[in-house]
C-alpha cells in the first residue's frame, strides 16, 4: 500500500484534452497517466466529460496504488483567468527591509484585490518588482536598509463559480481540490530538465518561484517553502 504522502495526483484540463497523472514523490517517476481527447469544438470545459473521465480512471488508480486519492492538483489551461496588477508604496524610515517588512503591505494588496473582485478567487499572487529607494530589483535584496519601497504585484484570478464546479465533480469521488494552477503560468518555468508540465508544477508547488506568495488553506495548513517567506490565508 502506498501512503498518500508518497504520491501526488494532477488533473490537467483544457478545452481539447484532459490528463490525469500520478507521480511518485520520492523518485518523481510516473505511476499512472491517462489522456482523453475532447472532440467537440468548444471554448469551455465540458464538465460532463470531466466527470466521465474521472469515473473511468479514479478506481483504476486507487487499485494500482492500493490507496485512496484524497487530494488533487488541477492544472487549468483556460482563457477564464484574469490578471490584475496592483502596486503599493510604503515608508520604511531607514529600517531593514525583509520578508517581515512586506507582510502588511502584501496583505493590504491581497485584501484590496479580494474586495474589488468578489466573484474571483486568487490563484497566484506574484511580486513582479521591488523598487527600493528608487532602485529596481527582481528579487528581495538581503541586508538592505531603505527609506521608501514599493511593490509591483500581479494577481492571477479565476471565477469562483468555475472553481466550485470543478470542486463539485471532485467531491463525487471524495477528492478535495488541493490547488488550481494556471497552465500558462506553469509553462513559463518549464525548462529542458522538466519532462512534463506536471514536473514543473511540482517544482512550483515546492516554491520554485521565490516571488510567489503562497495562499494557504485554513483547513489544510501544510507548511512548506514559504514558511520562510510569506504565508497568507486564502
Amino acid at each position: 500500500m502506498i501512503r498518500e504522502a508518497d504520491f501526488q495526483t494532477y488533473l490537467y484540463l483544457n478545452n481539447t484534452q484532459y490528463i490525469i497523472y500520478v507521480t511518485d514523490n520520492k523518485t518523481n517517476e510516473k505511476i499512472y497517466s491517462e489522456k482523453l481527447a475532447i472532440e467537440e469544438n468548444s471554448t469551455e470545459l465540458k464538465f460532463s466529460k470531466m466527470d466521465e473521465f474521472l469515473d473511468s480512471n479514479i478506481l483504476k488508480i486507487e487499485k494500482k496504488l492500493d490507496s485512496f486519492i484524497k487530494n488533487i492538483y488541477v492544472i487549468l489551461d483556460s482563457k477564464e483567468f484574469l490578471s490584475i496588477k496592483l502596486s503599493i508604496k510604503k515608508d520604511n524610515n531607514g529600517n531593514l527591509i525583509n520578508s517581515d517588512t512586506l507582510i502588511h503591505p502584501l496583505n493590504d494588496l491581497k485584501n484590496l484585490c479580494q474586495s474589488s473582485l468578489q466573484n474571483q478567487k486568487i490563484v497566484h499572487f506574484l511580486i513582479e518588482k521591488y523598487v527600493i529607494d528608487n532602485k529596481f530589483y527582481t528579487t528581495l535584496p538581503e541586508n538592505t536598509n531603505c527609506n521608501i519601497f514599493s511593490l509591483d504585484t500581479e494577481f492571477i484570478c479565476l471565477s469562483k463559480n468555475l472553481i466550485e464546479s470543478i470542486e463539485k465533480i471532485l467531491k463525487k469521488y471524495h477528492i478535495s481540490l488541493n490547488q488550481i494552477l494556471s497552465a500558462s503560468y506553469v509553462e513559463k518555468f518549464k525548462d529542458n530538465t522538466d519532462g512534463t508540465i506536471f514536473a514543473t508544477a511540482s517544482r512550483i508547488i515546492s516554491g520554485l518561484n521565490s516571488n510567489e506568495v503562497l495562499l494557504i488553506s485554513k483547513i489544510n495548513k501544510k507548511q512548506g517553502f514559504f514558511e520562510r517567506f510569506f504565508n497568507f490565508f486564502n
